[in-house]
Parts: structure tokens; C-alpha cells; sequence
């Protein structure tokens, strides 16, 4: 017989990618590397969803150039997205790309039952808009506050300093590299990162969900835990010598 007052949470997550397709990213492979790596992903990121049946794997992409639009404007479960491949062109409106991730996280749209949201912004570049005022619009976002926030930088022109700024401070010391920039040189790192961020990440997000809880504690989420880089994966700090991007 159940106990009373304890019901088995099916909550929203939301994963959202910002993907960085100016110009730049047509350069060197880098965007056909990134659209391979995030459709490479899915298999993965679908089996950790099967897991975790009591989350509601759900997934978005901001892609920002110009000007920042959706590219998969429906949270969409995993098991039916299709990858469609971004294309490059043009200057970086990150700032504008966070403010649209901040309207979404609103409530609603978002709901008040949603596990943190993570988020994963993947630049090779600059903003060239005002990115100091898209952070402070998101991160005015109750939700964005509780975000897991990662940043992949592709080669060695990617701005640290406002990858930093969006994936802010770590409060609890763990999960020590991914509270820094992940700086991808080539296409086999990108691939390892994306993969890290859909699959250990997704399911360290989802495991507040994978147990009968409270009513009263399934609405005030802890902070998570983020899991270690694979071994595979070089610290960022590692002198790895040139890159290739």
C-alpha cells in the first residue's frame, strides 16, 4: 500500500543547447563538427531518459548568429528529435540568445514541477551584441539560478571570460572542470564534452526524480551534483599544445 502523502514524481527536464553559428563556425570543420556531435548524442542521451522514466526529458536549441532565433523551438521528448543541421553565417548575438533562453524559463512557460533546467552554451567566438544585459535577464530568472550552466569554447579565439560569467561560480566545489569552460581543439573533444553534458549530466539532473519523495521536497530541488569528466577527456588546465581549431 503506498504511503500516504508520497507519490512518484514524473517531472519536466529541460536541456537546452546555444549554439554559436556565426561565420566563424564554418571555418575548419567546426560547425559540421558540432552538428555530428550533438546527432551522435541522442542515441545516448535517449537510453539515460529510459533510465530515468520519471523525468520528462525534453529538448531545445537556441541557435544565434545575427540575430538568435530557435532552432528547435518545442520541448521536444528525446526519443523523437530529429537533429536538423545548423548552418554558420554571420556575427554573434549571444546576448540576444540569452534573452530568449530567459523568457522561455519563465513560469510559466516552464513549470513549477520541472527539475533545474541544464543549459549548454557552445561558442568559438565574441559576442557582438550586449552580452553584460542578456546575463543580467537571465540570470533574473529564478530558473536559470538553479540551472546546471556549462560552456563549450571551440579553439582558442572563444571568449573565456563571458563563458565564465555565464556559467558563474561553484557553489559546492564539485564537479571541478565542468565549473570552468570546457575548451574543445578538435572534433573527438567536442564530441566527448557534448557527450558528457547529455548523458552523465542529463542523469546526475535526473535523479531527484528517480525516487518517491514528498510532495513538499519534490518542489525545492537541491543543487546537483555534477559527475567528473570522463578520463578520456584532458583537464582544460592540461598543456595539450596547439589546437587544431
Amino acid at each position: 500500500m503506498p504511503f500516504p502523502n508520497v507519490r512518484l514524481a514524473n517531472r519536466p527536464l529541460h536541456f537546452l543547447y546555444l549554439c554559436d553559428c556565426s561565420g566563424s563556425m564554418a571555418a575548419q570543420g567546426k560547425m559540421q563538427a558540432l552538428n555530428q556531435a550533438i546527432r551522435q548524442s541522442l542515441p545516448g542521451m535517449a537510453e539515460v531518459a529510459r533510465q530515468n522514466p520519471e523525468a520528462r526529458l525534453l529538448v531545445r536549441a537556441v541557435r544565434f548568429a545575427d540575430q538568435a532565433r530557435w532552432h528547435i523551438a518545442e520541448p521536444t521528448p528525446v526519443e523523437q528529435l530529429s537533429w536538423i543541421d545548423l548552418e554558420a553565417g554571420g556575427v554573434t548575438a549571444m546576448g540576444e540568445a540569452l534573452e530568449l533562453v530567459a523568457a522561455a524559463l519563465q513560469t510559466p512557460p516552464m513549470e513549477e514541477r520541472a527539475l533545474p533546467p541544464v543549459l549548454v552554451l557552445i561558442s568559438d567566438g565574441q559576442p557582438t551584441d550586449d552580452f553584460d544585459r542578456g546575463l543580467r535577464t537571465l540570470i533574473r530568472q529564478p530558473w536559470a539560478q538553479k540551472a546546471v550552466r556549462l560552456a563549450i569554447a571551440l579553439g582558442h579565439d572563444a571568449d573565456l571570460e563571458v563563458l565564465q560569467q555565464f556559467i558563474g561560480q561553484d557553489p559546492g566545489g564539485s564537479g571541478r572542470s565542468a565549473r570552468r569552460p570546457l575548451q574543445a581543439g578538435n572534433a573527438t573533444s567536442l564530441a566527448q564534452y557534448i557527450q558528457w553534458a547529455s548523458t552523465a549530466v542529463v542523469n546526475a539532473a535526473s535523479m531527484p526524480a528517480s525516487r518517491m519523495v514528498p510532495s513538499a521536497e519534490a518542489a525545492a530541488p537541491g543543487p546537483i551534483p555534477l559527475p567528473d569528466l570522463p578520463p578520456t577527456v584532458l583537464d582544460p588546465t592540461d598543456d595539450v599544445g596547439p589546437l587544431v581549431w
